[in-house]
């Protein structure tokens, strides 16, 4: 019999990837594909538990899987250093530090 592939092996994939390469985005678009990815791989890791004779892309599931884990990390670190500097720092220090940097590189060239 002929193995078929996991019906959301390459979007687990394709999410996962998605979640890290998002995951500067404020940290939400990140977490957002992340999370969704983590339940299209559950799901299709039921269904492989059931009958892996029938199936053969596991892997994709499996690396999607770790990528996603990986980008709901760093979106959720990305997430609460935006919310912490909103909060305590504010925007106007904010906008003043960049000035600085600014400043400064300007002077160095």
């Amino acid at each position: 019999m002929e193995k078929r592939q996991l019906p959301n092996g390459t979007a687990v994939l394709v999410l996962g990837i998605l979640s890290i390469l998002t995951c500067c985005c404020w940290g939400v678009f990140g977490l957002a594909l992340g999370i969704i990815a983590l339940v299209l791989a559950k799901k299709d890791m039921v269904l492989y538990a059931e009958s892996p004779e029938l199936y053969s892309n596991y892997n994709n599931i499996n690396t999607g899987r770790i990528l996603a884990i990986i980008g709901i990390v760093l979106s959720s670190i990305t997430l609460v250093a935006t919310i912490y500097s909103k909060v305590v720092i504010g925007d106007e220090a904010m906008m003043e530090m960049q000035k600085e940097m600014l400043k400064e590189l300007h002077k160095s060239k």
